[in-house]
């Protein structure tokens, strides 16, 4: 019994003995590299992109790089706080608040960012790294896809297919065409709209020429539905450029999308007669040269940009007429300008 005793305190004691003995080996070496990181923190899997370099680490095939070794004799730096640290992760500088544009009751921030990230997942795309130059070079060509049987295309989209079709640009070879145009109608993305077109997503990507939309631009002048008029086309726009209205500087790819005008369905396909414009007549020599008539909202999503209309409204050449007068509660709303705004607008 006494044997057993001793033969137990005896491995104990050794177990110990090595313990000791590797807590002093990681001990050493940390003394002989002191500014060494082994292990970086877990952050959340913010999207990265390839390109794009940080200053303290980077990640190369999901593995993370420990920091350089930093000279002893150097001077101390003082780090930046955890939040500035994590500010790449934050595509666009994003924080928890959005943008005005999206900034509502309905959505939460991490639904807004959901949607945007399922549909602009190429925000970085340029000319340069979105587009192929190389079916360019035996000039500029514009195809437009066939439409299928059953397809319904409004006026307004119309209107813009014809204009290329007629243009000397147009091309029905899609094999020497350097810019495609879908034949699916996307003016309007308000699923409460009666010309809203159904399964785009799928039609869209079973193109033979789609290329994750390289090469390709996509009109649109409405988005989203009510309330929350967030900028979910219902599909993934990929490497297409995007011409949009009213398009939100979030999403907006500078000098690769296009921001247009937003205009109605009686916009005439073309302007005046053959020789109405003139090489001399620059500027035109117009009465007006800003005009604008429309619904001023007093709340919700486009009231702060339209109220503050009537500062470059001058009743000379700069005409911007408004009305209050938009939905059934217009009343409980109305300022000091809205009978006045009113009245500019009914002449």
């Amino acid at each position: 019994m006494q044997a057993k005793k001793r033969y137990l305190l005896v491995s104990v004691g050794a177990g110990l003995l090595f313990l000791v003995y590797l807590w002093g080996l990681q001990i050493g070496e940390f003394q002989q590299q002191p500014y060494q990181y082994h292990q970086l923190p877990q952050y959340p899997q913010y999207h990265l992109y390839p390109q794009q370099e940080y200053q303290y680490y980077h990640q190369s095939q999901e593995v993370y790089q420990p920091l350089p070794q930093r000279s002893p004799s150097r001077p101390s730096r003082h780090w930046p706080e955890s939040t500035q640290l994590l500010e790449p992760y934050l595509e666009g500088g994003e924080q928890e608040e959005d943008s005005p544009q999206l900034h509502h009751q309905h959505t939460s921030p991490r639904e807004r960012r959901a949607i945007r990230d399922n549909i602009y997942k190429n925000k970085r795309c340029r000319m340069e790294t979105c587009f192929d130059f190389a079916r360019c070079q035996s000039g500029f060509r514009v195809y437009i896809y066939p439409a299928q049987r059953g397809d319904e295309i409004s006026e307004t989209y119309q209107k813009i297919l014809s204009s290329i079709e007629e243009s000397r640009f147009h091309t029905t070879d899609p094999a020497r065409a350097c810019l495609f145009i879908l034949a699916v109608d996307t003016l309007d993305r308000d699923q409460l709209s009666a010309q809203y077109v159904q399964n785009v997503r799928l039609r869209i990507q079973s193109l033979p020429t789609w290329n994750d939309g390289r090469n390709h631009l996509i009109f649109n002048l409405y988005s989203g539905t009510w309330p929350d008029y967030t900028e979910d086309l219902g599909f993934e726009v990929g490497q297409a450029m995007l011409a949009k209205a009213s398009a939100d500087v979030v999403n907006f790819r500078p000098n690769f999308d296009i921001s247009i005008p937003l205009f109605s369905k009686d916009h005439p396909l073309k302007g005046g007669g053959i020789g109405y414009l003139t090489l001399n007549d620059a500027p035109p020599s117009r009465k007006y040269l800003l005009v604008f008539k429309g619904k001023r909202y007093l709340t919700g999503i486009g009231s702060e940009t339209r109220n503050a209309l009537y500062h470059i409204h001058n009743g000379e050449d700069i005409i911007l007429l408004t009305t209050c007068k938009h939905g059934k509660d217009w009343e409980k709303h109305k300022d000091s300008r809205c009978n006045r705004d009113n009245e500019e607008y009914s002449k």
